[in-house]
């Protein structure tokens, strides 16, 4: 951490300039390859239910504090309910190749007096896992929170069980901070809660990489990346 001394001889951090971040009002989003729409039931209910009803196990329900959906009525109402709230504020991920809805996505935690963000309540489906779409929805939420909205910090959060949801924020970029032990409780159960971020001084190089790894002649004719998303942040550090 960088820090200056007082008149006390104590080390403490540097004086900051007043945080000016927006808070974010609900707005479509276009990437290259996928939309970010705010919730809508109407629009998204019966595309998301047809999508996380491919994951028969419910496997990717185990970390959520939402979902599964066993019917069509229940996300319905549950869009409805989730559309009504500032934090957390719910997005679908829409796949431009088909235009449906294949995942959610959220804002939350919002401080916009401290530049605090949060990207979470994630969930992709089947259809949007390790896939370019999925990174392309990750790209442009931190790319508005950072450019548009002008927040210095955007953080995600996970069970510290969860390994795919570790591997994940590291794949995209975050870094890791620590497990809070014992942060919440949730499904009956005690949660570890593994921190990462991304600060505004380390966006511009994330940005290029991302916008490096996003290009069309990255992937082949089959969509499979030709180079990793790491490949082009380490080759920016």
């Amino acid at each position: 951490m960088t820090y200056v001394l007082n008149e006390l001889d104590q080390p403490v951090g540097v004086t900051t300039k007043s945080i000016s971040a927006n808070y974010p009002q609900p707005k479509k989003l276009e990437g290259k390859y996928c939309l970010i729409e705010p919730i809508n039931a109407e629009r998204h209910a019966n595309d998301l239910f047809n999508a996380y009803a491919v994951d028969e196990s419910g496997r990717m329900w185990t970390y959520m504090t939402y979902g599964p959906f066993e019917k069509l009525e229940i996300i319905e109402h549950w869009l409805e309910e989730a559309r009504m709230t500032k934090d957390p504020q719910f997005y679908a991920i829409v796949d431009k190749a088909n235009n449906k809805a294949m995942g959610l996505c959220s804002y939350m935690r919002i401080k916009p007096e401290q530049g605090s963000i949060e990207i979470g309540g994630i969930s992709f489906s089947p259809f949007l896992q390790r896939t370019r779409v999925a990174t392309d929805a990750m790209y442009i939420m931190a790319k508005r929170a950072f450019e548009d909205l002008g927040f210095r910090r955007y953080e995600w959060k996970c069970d510290s069980l969860n390994e795919a949801s570790r591997k994940a924020a590291q794949r995209f970029g975050f870094e890791y901070e620590g497990t809070f032990k014992k942060h919440m409780m949730y499904h009956g159960r005690n949660r570890d809660t593994s921190w990462y971020s991304i600060i505004d001084d380390d966006w511009p190089s994330l940005n290029l990489a991302y916008e490096r790894w996003l290009r069309p002649e990255n992937f082949d004719k089959n969509g499979h990346q030709r180079k990793r998303l790491s490949d082009f942040i380490n080759s920016n550090k």
